[in-house]
């Protein structure tokens, strides 16, 4: 391993309380108590890790496009396996465009690239994870 490797260190901060860092040095607060839920889980920092993955791709192409979004958001549903280790076996991923004379052609084509050539956290996860997409274009 290079110094160049991005390395990620997590620190225990109190009973199933973590403190990650990146290797871009940002904080993330990590809590495994459901009850106490303090901060989010890892599991659901993947679903984050995925929905703002694919996002930054599509909202690129779109406006790489020239279309006229004015808001959008990206909602991920993962669905776990009963035994452990509990992995995601599924996970859902839908893409909510809003704008002006949104074109569906170029909303399926970004979401496409994203999951085909450009979203690497949905190239990790897929050798264990269905992953399917969904849009919907609201007119603004």
């Amino acid at each position: 391993m290079s110094l160049h490797d991005p390395k990620a260190v997590v620190h225990l901060a109190g009973r199933d309380l973590f403190v990650g860092i990146t290797p871009s040095k940002h904080a993330v607060t990590l809590d495994t108590d459901h009850n106490r839920s303090f901060a989010p889980t890892p599991m659901e920092l993947l679903l984050v890790a995925l929905g703002s993955c694919t996002a930054v791709d599509v909202i690129g192409i779109l406006q790489k496009k020239r279309e006229n979004v004015t808001e959008y958001r990206v909602e991920v549903h993962g669905e776990r396996r009963d035994e452990h280790p509990r992995s995601f076996s599924r996970m859902e991923v839908h893409h909510v465009v809003t704008g002006r004379n949104i074109s569906e052609k170029s909303v399926a084509h970004a979401i496409e690239l994203s999951e085909t050539k450009y979203c690497s956290v949905a190239a990790t996860l897929r050798p264990t994870a269905e992953i399917v997409s969904s849009f919907e274009i609201i007119e603004a």
